[in-house]
C-alpha cells in the first residue's frame, strides 16, 4: 500500500494519503515518480471547500484515467488529479461538479482536521496571509526537492529544458521578483491604463492560466494522445504561444517572455515527438507554477463592499 504525506510546516499540520493501488494508474504513477518535493498551497477560489497545489508531475499533462466521478459528491478527504496538474483534497461542500479523477484518500484519522487546514489555507490565499509551502514526500521516504528534466535528443532541447526545470524549480516555492514587482503595482513599461494596477493584474491572470492549463497542455496531449502530424504541432505551437506571452513580457513576466522566445526559436530545429513533448511540458509546469503564485499574491480582497453591497443597475429592456 503506497502513501504519501504532505507537510505544511508553517501552520503546523500534516496528513496521511493513501493511494488508489487499482484505479487511475495514469494519474498515480506520474505522481509518484515526482516524489518528493515541495510546492505552493493553494484553495479553490470559486468551486468551495477545496485545497489544491501543482506537483511537477509532467505526465499527468497526457494522463487518461480510467475511472472519473463528480467531485461533488464525493466524502471528504477524497483526492484528485487532474491534467491540469492540480492535486485537489476535497474538505466541504463543493458547488462544481466537475468529472474528476480520484487517485486516493486522507487516512481517516486525519479527515477531521481538514477544515481547520482548510480554513487556514483560504486565509493565507484571500485574506492576504503568508504562503504555505506544501513538502510531499513518500511516507518514510525522504523529504526534498526536484523537478524532473524530459528525456530529449537534441542538444538544444536538452539544455532549454535544464533552464526551465531549473526556473520552475524555483518558482513552485517562492515567487520572482519580478510577479511581486507585478503585484506591487510596479509596471516598468507603463502598463494599467491611466495608473490602474487592478486591471493589469485580471489581465495578467487572464492569459497565464489558459496559456499553461490549455495551450500547453493541448500541444502536449495532441503529441502523446492523437497522431496529428509533428509538422502541425510545431506550427500550432508557434501560433499559440508567441501573442499572450508577449503580453504577459509587456505586463513585466520578461522571464517567461525570454524563455519563450527561446523555445519558439528552437521549435524549427526540431524532429521527433520526444523532443516536442519535452519543451512543451516542461513549459506547462513552469507556467503552471506561475499562476499558482498569481493567484497567491492577487488582492482579493479588493473586492470590499464594492460587491457585497453593489447597487441595483438599470437595464434596457427591447420591446
Amino acid at each position: 500500500m503506497r502513501q504519501i504525506e504532505i507537510a505544511w510546516e508553517s501552520i503546523g499540520a500534516r496528513i496521511r494519503i493513501t493511494l488508489d493501488e487499482g484505479r487511475n494508474a495514469d494519474c498515480v504513477e506520474p505522481l509518484w515518480a515526482a516524489l518528493p518535493y515541495r510546492t505552493l498551497q493553494g484553495h479553490a477560489l470559486v468551486a468551495g471547500d477545496c485545497m489544491y497545489h501543482v506537483p511537477p508531475a509532467h505526465d499527468l499533462l497526457h494522463a487518461v484515467p480510467d475511472y472519473k466521478v463528480n467531485r461533488k459528491i464525493q466524502p471528504n478527504g477524497t483526492v484528485f488529479l487532474s491534467a491540469v496538474q492540480h492535486l485537489t483534497i476535497k474538505y466541504g461542500e463543493l458547488t462544481e461538479p466537475m468529472p474528476t479523477s480520484p487517485i486516493g484518500s486522507v487516512a481517516p484519522e486525519d479527515v477531521e482536521s481538514l477544515p481547520k487546514i482548510g480554513q487556514l489555507i483560504w486565509d493565507s490565499v484571500y485574506r492576504d496571509g503568508e504562503p504555505v509551502i506544501a513538502q510531499v514526500r513518500r511516507v518514510d521516504g525522504p523529504a526534498g526537492h526536484g523537478v524532473r528534466r524530459m528525456t530529449a535528443e537534441s542538444e538544444r532541447v536538452r539544455a532549454l529544458v535544464e533552464r526551465i526545470a531549473a526556473e520552475t524549480e524555483r518558482m513552485l516555492v517562492g515567487p520572482t521578483e519580478e510577479l511581486i514587482d507585478i503585484h506591487d503595482g510596479k509596471f516598468p513599461s507603463g502598463a494599467g491604463t491611466k495608473n490602474s494596477v487592478l486591471t493589469t493584474l485580471v489581465a495578467v491572470n487572464g492569459e497565464t492560466r489558459p496559456l499553461g492549463y490549455v495551450s500547453y497542455t493541448s500541444l502536449v496531449r495532441a503529441a502523446r494522445l492523437t497522431e496529428v502530424p509533428l509538422s502541425a504541432l510545431l506550427e500550432m505551437a508557434k501560433i499559440l504561444l508567441v501573442k499572450p506571452t508577449e503580453f504577459l513580457g509587456y505586463c513585466g513576466l520578461n522571464t517567461l517572455w525570454d524563455i519563450t522566445k527561446e523555445v519558439v526559436a528552437a521549435l524549427d530545429g526540431i524532429t521527433t515527438r520526444e523532443d516536442f513533448v519535452a519543451l512543451m511540458a516542461q513549459m506547462a509546469t513552469y507556467v503552471n507554477s506561475i499562476g499558482a503564485w498569481n493567484l497567491q499574491l492577487f488582492p482579493w480582497n479588493a473586492e470590499g463592499d464594492r460587491w457585497t453591497n453593489r447597487p441595483t443597475v438599470t437595464r434596457s429592456v427591447d420591446v
